[in-house]
């Protein structure tokens, strides 16, 4: 059995992950501030109370797996706002720092924290955005989501040449236009037909494609 870590999976597209997982057999451990009952029902174990951008708390983390091996680690977990080039006001710096803590250096600090637990052959997922992008940036705008998905999309390619000795692979992959809480339910595809791709992309994964990025 496989032991699948997801952060943010409380909801939205990081429950529909754990539910496909869950369907598959393997153990689900979900990493969330709050669970929700549907977490509840179908995680081997939930870890709730957790903020990730809080070094203590994502010490605790380490510390419940570190008795175990984790074959699958995915950073689901993200926040969005949207700052224009005038509303940049004290309030608006702060949300940008804000997306950096929870969209970049935390998903940077967990994995980390988790090496130990990652056996050979283990795939580290990261869950970002096009909006990352320079070439695709179209539009201008949403400063600090941008700026923290195109750090995220550069943690994940150093991290997948840090990794490949130890047999491990990062995936970088972008869910679509998704219609979750995030999007104000605007998009594209459900949360769960988005879950299902990415569970498929997941799955072919191997060292061939770390550090790709994919849509």
């Amino acid at each position: 059995m496989r032991r699948v870590v997801i952060t943010g999976c409380n909801r939205g597209i990081g429950l529909e992950l754990a539910k496909c997982f869950q369907k598959k057999g393997d153990a689900v451990i979900g990493i969330c501030r709050q669970s929700s009952n549907e977490l509840d029902a179908i995680a081997d174990q939930v870890l709730s109370g957790i903020e990730i951008t809080n070094p203590m708390d994502v010490q605790k983390v380490s510390e419940e797996l570190s008795d175990h091996s984790v074959d699958i680690l995915i950073h689901n977990a993200g926040i969005l706002t949207k700052e224009t080039l005038d509303e940049l006001d004290d309030a608006a710096f702060q949300r940008i720092e804000a997306q950096f803590q929870v969209n970049a250096i935390a998903p940077l600090r967990l994995t980390h924290a988790c090496l130990s637990a990652l056996k050979k052959g283990a795939t580290v997922v990261l869950i970002t955005s096009r909006m990352g992008s320079i070439a695709d940036n179209t539009s201008g705008r949403m400063y600090g989501y941008r700026l923290s998905k195109a750090a995220l999309n550069m943690m994940g390619k150093s991290l997948a040449h840090d990794l490949e000795p130890q047999e491990i692979s990062v995936a970088i992959l972008h869910p679509g236009y998704v219609q979750t809480g995030m999007t104000n339910y605007n998009g594209n595809m459900s949360a769960e037909e988005s879950a299902r791709l990415l569970v498929e992309r997941i799955e072919e994964w191997d060292l061939s494609k770390t550090g790709q990025f994919m849509h």
